[in-house]
């Protein structure tokens, strides 16, 4: 896998397949969708829905921000990006506890969301402002 952070090329655009970040993401993404596939339209509840949506938003994210045509721009969309993973998290925790979905689906879930966290998380940090090369702001 190439570095979770890659290069940022300025005002160009860097393609988010080279992002391990959207990779786990995209990764993730799939997981959530082959695992409610498999629950029954009758179990199927709003959470899983919102589960589905929070899968699909937070790689778009890092693939929309990756387009942006600055570092700081970049950076907001990864902060969604993070927070979409979030909310999975409660997702996956309300389906598993409601029974929605099998005990197992949601250990193996919650271990890639973990993933996807961390490389989102590095990330972000690597497109914060340096103190060396920006200059402090007057508030």
């Amino acid at each position: 896998m190439l570095a979770a952070t890659a290069n940022y090329l300025g005002p160009t655009m860097m393609s988010f397949e080279r992002l391990d970040a959207w990779k786990v993401s995209h990764e993730l993404a799939l997981a959530v969708y082959q695992a409610t596939d498999r629950i029954a339209e009758d179990k199927f509840e709003e959470c899983v829905d919102h589960l589905r949506l929070a899968a699909i938003l937070a790689p778009a994210k890092l693939a929309h921000g990756s387009a942006r045509r600055s570092r700081k721009a970049f950076q907001r969309f990864v902060e969604m990006a993070m927070g979409y993973l979030a909310e999975m998290g409660y997702c996956l925790r309300l389906a598993g506890e409601r029974g929605v979905l099998p005990e197992n689906d949601v250990r193996q879930l919650s271990a890639l969301r973990g993933r996807a966290t961390f490389y989102t998380w590095k990330l972000f940090l690597t497109l914060a402002p340096s103190p060396d090369t920006d200059p402090p702001r007057d508030h």
